[in-house]
């Protein structure tokens, strides 16, 4: 049997990858979310939750499962707790992929979700690569708008991520979302171009 061609999306916080999935999603293809694998595995892993607490704190958690603010506070900006953070669930994460994809395994493409694709080695698990992008200050002002955040807090998240120029030099597909023109249309487009490469 044919295995499924896994392509990985890409790209920095408030790039717009996230309605690309989205888009795929209401087309009926299956998209694996690493950020929310992420999350649901610091909430309801014990394996998981019993790492992060021994090298972080009870005080990280709370009723309602991680506090990701507080995380945010100790990471950010410190590479090495982040760094320590990634080597706890990005295995874990990686172990869900997988199984994942063997459940998916007679689909003609997969697709991944991933904003640390390259940071986070998980590059590794795709065939091929879409970056969905957009200005950094376009990018700033999206997430302010959708997080009610600042943009100190903003940019400390990107800073934590590849640039895009750097992903562009790796992706096969670029899609820039500038001025939010980004519709359905786009992702048809990106389908057909896909099938034509099998």
């Amino acid at each position: 049997m044919k295995t499924p061609l896994i392509i990985g999306i890409t790209g920095g916080i408030g790039g717009g990858k996230s309605t690309f999935s989205r888009h795929l999603r209401e087309l009926g293809w299956q998209v694996f979310d690493t950020d929310m694998e992420a999350k649901n595995l610091q909430n309801y892993c014990p394996v998981v939750r019993n790492k992060v607490i021994a090298e972080f704190g009870e005080g990280v958690y709370n009723a309602d499962g991680l506090d990701r603010a507080k995380m945010a506070q100790i990471v950010f900006g410190n590479a090495e707790r982040l760094q320590k953070l990634n080597h706890i669930v990005h295995p874990e994460v990686k172990k869900k992929f997988y199984e994942w994809v063997m459940m998916h395994s007679g689909e003609q493409f997969l697709f991944m979700e991933c904003a640390i694709l390259f940071e986070g080695g998980f590059d590794e698990l795709v065939d091929k690569i879409v970056l969905v992008t957009a200005p950094v200050e376009e990018r700033i002002r999206r997430v302010m708008h959708r997080d009610n955040v600042t943009a100190e807090h903003v940019m400390a998240r990107i800073r934590n991520q590849w640039a895009d120029e750097e992903k562009k030099k790796l992706a096969d597909w670029i899609f820039d979302t500038n001025n939010n023109i980004f519709p359905s249309a786009r992702v048809h487009d990106f389908l057909r171009m896909l099938e034509q490469t099998l």
